[in-house]
């Protein structure tokens, strides 16, 4: 996305820059650089800072390192990919675990979320003092603080052991911060998201016509089941998602107004964005004018670009109008073969293989090919901008943090593992399970571990959702073992070596370090 605050260095707390932005919310229009010290003077500024907080919920790595695409690297649903086995390196080296902490995704990721957390911390620091109406004051630090709680939420489950900042930094304190107990960093959390619902600052639903991706009350309380879900706190987590699904699975909570969608591919349209199931949804735009000067910097989406067929051509009226990417995160034969005879097969994946064998289309096999690409997310030629810039990095789509599905899921894997209810945990796998049939009919689906871990594989795939179930559930190391996956390290991510040096951080010691 393009950087509302240009991001210098991890411990960038003294000296943030900030550029004006604005969107339908999120979208971004480069207005010149301002420096943090003599930035917040008025209401229009505050909110530029409060988009750039929210910027950083969608953060594209300048090397084509997403969250979403470095997770399905990770997870037994994709390999890399890519042109050959040192492209986007980074994905690379987690997909076959030889990451290291000074090669993969950790760089990207780790830089991020400290984005996130300095950039929400100088806004809560600064709005006291800036002139502007109270009720609006008074929502932007809910706001931040709550996007706070889920930077650090991505920080924790990756990374474990990170430092704990709740106020910004002083430069001449910025190397000697020390890291956190991981119950600390979630007890924060915790105390985050609690005081953004009790504020009451936040509404339950938002204009999504000029505030669409900005959080609502539903979408902290889904945050928050998740935040419980890590922490085993099963109750408290089926309570929470219990408010965001409504009182009767498939039908609509109307005080938030979410609801699953009727038809499952209606997801993966481009203009469906911020639609009744959607509960945190990251913003794309085609008309940021990204170009090649600046990967970083674009507001469309790059997964589109990156997991299209190498070489697409179509061959015969009614081949789909697929882009022509960089094939990466190919589907494996092992989900393919999962999910092939399941109605959400379509929409998910892009069979290559069955085109070309039939000739409705051609391609070139990429490195790891498998023939079956990432259909949710593959470009298409009628989404390709008219608004300037480089085509290949500005596609639409937006992308989902939190759905409905998810949390009915997620509600459901609380009520299985402890909180009891197993006839609404029953209730919910069925609404979701119903809705990929998309027949009249309803299709049942028995409140069992087993078929909630399956019924996520196949409704969730190559949504970035994966590797973090498999860890949590305990079943990473059996299930990604043979890529190279070993029990007591890759459960999470090694801290960059860059933010190692001259700092006092300390590596964990699943990496060999004295944590």
């Amino acid at each position: 996305m393009k950087k509302s605050i240009k991001y210098l260095s991890f411990f960038l707390a003294a000296s943030f820059a900030v550029t004006a932005c604005k969107k339908s919310f999120l979208d971004v229009t480069p207005k010149g650089t301002n420096l943090e010290s003599s930035y917040y003077r008025n209401q229009t500024e505050a909110y530029n800072g409060l988009t750039a907080v929210y910027d950083v919920v969608g953060w594209q790595g300048g090397g084509f390192v997403t969250k979403e695409g470095a997770m399905d690297a990770g997870s037994d649903d994709h390999y890399a990919g890519g042109g050959n086995a040192t492209d986007i390196n980074d994905l690379q080296v987690f997909s076959n675990y030889t990451l290291s902490p000074s090669v993969g995704p950790s760089y990207e990721l780790w830089k991020a979320g400290f984005s996130g957390v300095f950039r929400a911390n100088v806004l809560i620091q600064k709005l006291p003092n800036v002139p502007m109406d109270e009720g609006l004051k008074s929502r932007y630090k809910s706001e931040a603080t709550a996007l706070r709680a889920y930077f650090y939420f991505d920080l924790v489950r990756l990374f474990k052991y990170v430092p704990l900042l709740t106020e910004s930094i002083p430069a001449d304190q910025i190397y000697n911060i020390e890291q956190a107990t991981p119950a600390a960093v979630y007890k924060q959390i915790e105390t985050d998201l609690k005081a953004a619902i009790a504020d009451g600052n936040i509404p339950d639903k938002v204009d999504i016509t000029t505030d669409g991706g900005r959080l609502t009350k539903g979408a902290i309380h889904a945050l928050l089941g998740k935040v419980y879900l890590y922490e085993q706190k099963w109750t408290e987590a089926a309570a929470e998602f219990a408010e965001v699904n409504g009182a009767t699975p498939g039908q609509e909570n109307t005080k938030y107004g979410y609801k699953l969608l009727a038809n499952f591919a209606d997801l993966w349209k481009t203009q469906n964005k911020f639609n009744a199931e959607s509960i945190l949804e990251v913003g794309h735009s085609s008309k940021s004018g990204g170009d090649w000067s600046c990967i970083a910097c674009t507001e469309g989406n790059v997964l589109n670009i990156i997991v299209g067929p190498r070489d697409y051509k179509a061959l015969k009226p009614g081949a789909p109008d697929y882009i022509s990417g960089y094939s990466f995160l190919p589907i494996t034969k092992n989900l393919f073969d999962a999910i092939h005879f399941d109605p959400r097969n379509k929409a998910t994946v892009a069979n290559l293989d069955s085109l070309k064998a039939n000739g409705i289309a051609d391609y070139t096999p990429g490195y790891m090919n498998t023939g079956y690409f990432l259909g949710k997310f593959a470009g298409h030629v009628a989404d390709k901008t008219t608004g300037g810039g480089a085509p290949e990095l500005n596609y639409p789509q937006n992308l989902y943090e939190i759905r409905l599905a998810d949390t009915y899921l997620m509600e459901a894997e609380a009520l299985i593992r402890g909180a009891g209810n197993t006839a609404r945990a029953t209730a919910l796998m069925t609404a979701v399970h119903t809705r990929a049939y998309n027949d009249g009919v309803t299709h049942g689906l028995a409140a069992t571990f087993e078929n909630l871990k399956r019924e996520r594989r196949l409704e969730l795939a190559g949504e970035g959702h994966r590797w973090f179930d498999l860890v949590r559930w305990g079943d990473a190391a059996t299930v990604l073992g043979s890529r190279g996956f070993t029990a007591g390290k890759n459960e999470i991510l090694p801290i960059p070596l860059n933010d190692l040096n001259n700092t006092k951080l300390k590596q964990g010691k699943e990496w060999g370090g004295t944590l």
